[in-house]
């Protein structure tokens, strides 16, 4: 019985031990707490232009259209590997055929639609790795019988060292206001918290695309400005103020 009672007072004693055991304790941040959202920015020259080009062609039937545009195409991406594009820089991005309709009235009086034949359409987003020849490559694209141009759109092929520099200069930046803010309000220092980061690279400030439709017998060389585009890295961070 003795033996008993005392497991009994072993296992009662030994209940406060388990029970700290699970317990998990969170110590507040007690110094006062500044958040800040710092945003820098870097610009520098693109290396890449990309455009988005394509054939359209029409026909009495869909076999016919498809085929015509399949011919168009197959010589429009022999034109691009022509002027020294890479193959894993051209990629389809839209086939379309459509049945066309003409819905004016005749002679004043309605009608229904009249069809009109099918029109098919072969689209291409193309990247361009040299700066300085994308206007003549565009002029090219419409000699080998590209029907419409988009774009083009300026970018960073490799953005990160962009980011990183516009990183560094942002947490430089939070540091000075912290400290600011610490100084301020009587306090001694700020010491870093927490960082959270978003960030975009290489992209142009502002949109840049412009879409047109071409003829063979356009101006010798299209001209085109690359302009700058930059890198952006937003922080939010937050620094606890310290006596």
């Amino acid at each position: 019985m003795k033996s008993a009672l005392a497991l009994m007072a072993l296992g009662a004693a030994a209940l406060p031990i388990a029970a700290v055991a699970q317990t998990s304790v969170t110590i507040a941040e007690t110094a006062p707490v500044v958040t800040l959202n710092v945003t820098e920015s870097v610009e520098a020259a693109p290396d890449v232009a990309t455009v988005g080009t394509g054939v359209q062609t029409r026909a009495q039937t869909a076999q016919a259209a498809m085929q015509d545009n399949a011919a168009k195409t197959e010589k429009l991406i022999a034109a691009l590997a022509k002027v020294g594009i890479a193959k894993k820089d051209i990629q389809t991005s839209g086939i379309n055929l459509s049945a066309q309709y003409d819905y004016s009235n005749q002679n004043g009086q309605p009608e229904g639609p009249r069809f009109i034949g099918y029109e098919a359409s072969n689209q291409l987003t193309v990247k361009l790795r040299d700066i300085k020849k994308v206007g003549a490559s565009l002029d090219a694209f419409v000699a080998a019988g590209a029907t419409n141009i988009n774009g083009p759109s300026f970018s960073i092929d490799d953005p990160s060292p962009m980011i990183q520099q516009a990183r560094g200069t942002a947490l430089k930046s939070a540091k000075a206001q912290a400290d600011f803010y610490a100084q301020a309000a009587g306090y001694r220092t700020a010491r870093l918290v927490s960082i959270a980061e978003s960030n975009s690279g290489g992209q142009p400030p502002m949109p840049m695309a412009m879409t047109a439709r071409f003829k063979a017998d356009a101006a010798p060389v299209t001209p085109v400005e690359p302009g700058q585009v930059s890198a952006s890295v937003t922080l939010t961070v937050q620094y606890a103020l310290e006596k």
